[in-house]
């Protein structure tokens, strides 16, 4: 075996060139003579790092001034809490656009903690000629008084992103962990932006949010300590002992982003990337995608194989490649190709050369 392409969903794979860093650093980082995970997070070492991230990343994701950027605990799930505890205090309301798996289980964590009479919910996806297509409705208020809206873009379960921007007369909050930094966007059109790191920032553990100042004026819920937005703000992200390896490692892949044209760079890559994978699906009958062009995940490829009965085939011959972690989700089955910005035009070349390959071979 040569090289192995992880398309793993997360964790998924870092960058080689973060990874090797990260190696020869492990024992003596920044010339301490011991490694970042042994160091104080209240050392002027550790301190430096967390200022340099977070520039690195206000440059990447072109954060206005307007915005905290926190780095916490919980991963995805955990800003699920987070969001209704910060907001919905005083008996506040929130709608909820449901497109997929993850902003599924945003809702039910959401009506969990603030009732069902409080989280209001639209199911965003409907199918199209037998293909699941987002439809958007007019949010034109209709007198309700919502303290956000919430929606994730990128659905990492059912291979669903949604592209267009979202106009809605309430603060828009985004579950953007499988998609943030894959394409520019514009932050100033977000209330909160949040993303569990372990897909396009670093290793699982970690959390990024990006929030609008103006939100913490909103009244919150009884919450722990270590997930109050605004405790997390007047102390650094810092307030107890932060995860600080997975912001070691966040901060050197903030670095790698800009060493290979930023956001923009990436961007293009990506929808290469993309591109090459969907139309070895589309050109061959043996393989087919469910979800309609136009929401298509750029992240997160999925399909099925014609014969269902070859899964188990096509699994082991592509691990035997190098290609592996290629198994759908439990929910969805068939296949996942999650192409995060780590994995390189390579790795998706080799997936399309094998299912090529597998398809002209089983197709006789």
């Amino acid at each position: 075996m040569s090289a192995v392409y992880n398309f793993c969903a997360g964790p998924a794979m870092l960058p080689a060139a973060v990874m090797k860093k990260a190696q020869a650093e492990l024992l003596d980082w920044n010339g301490q003579g011991v490694s970042v995970m042994e160091v104080s997070h209240r050392g002027a070492p550790f301190i430096q790092l967390a200022k340099d991230s977070e520039a690195d990343l206000r440059e990447l994701m072109n954060i206005p001034d307007n915005y905290h950027v926190l780095f916490m605990h919980g991963g995805g799930r955990g800003q699920f809490s987070a969001v209704v505890n910060n907001f919905l205090g005083d008996n506040g309301k929130a709608l909820y656009l449901v497109s997929g798996q993850w902003s599924k289980a945003a809702t039910e964590e959401a009506k969990k903690l603030a009732g069902d009479d409080n989280i209001d919910v639209i199911n965003v996806v409907e199918k199209v000629n037998g293909m699941n297509k987002v439809v958007i409705p007019a949010l034109s208020g209709n007198g309700s008084e919502y303290r956000y809206l919430h929606y994730c873009p990128n659905e990492t379960v059912d291979g669903i992103e949604i592209f267009d921007d979202i106009y809605s007369p309430w603060p828009i909050v985004a579950d953007m962990s499988s998609n943030i930094m894959s394409r520019e966007i514009d932050v100033s059109r977000f209330a909160l932006i949040y993303a569990g790191a372990q897909k396009n920032i670093g290793p699982s553990g970690l959390s990024i949010v990006i929030v609008r100042k103006d939100m913490l004026e909103l009244p919150q819920l009884t919450q722990s300590s270590i997930m109050d937005y605004r405790l997390t703000a007047e102390n650094d992200s810092m307030y107890n002992t932060p995860p600080t390896f997975a912001w070691y490692l966040a901060a050197e892949v903030f670095k790698w982003l800009k060493s290979v044209g930023g956001v923009k760079g990436m961007a293009e890559v990506n929808a290469e990337k993309a591109r090459r994978l969907y139309a070895c699906i589309d050109s061959l009958d043996f393989y087919k995608n469910g979800v309609t062009p136009e929401n298509r995940s750029q992240m997160n490829v999925t399909f099925q194989l014609a014969d269902e009965s070859l899964d188990k085939d096509f699994l082991k011959e592509a691990e035997a490649l190098g290609l592996v972690a290629l198994k759908g989700h439990r929910i969805v089955g068939g296949m996942r190709a999650s192409i995060y910005n780590a994995m390189p035009l390579e790795g998706v070349d080799a997936l399309v050369s094998f299912m090529q390959a597998f398809a002209a071979k089983h197709s006789s």
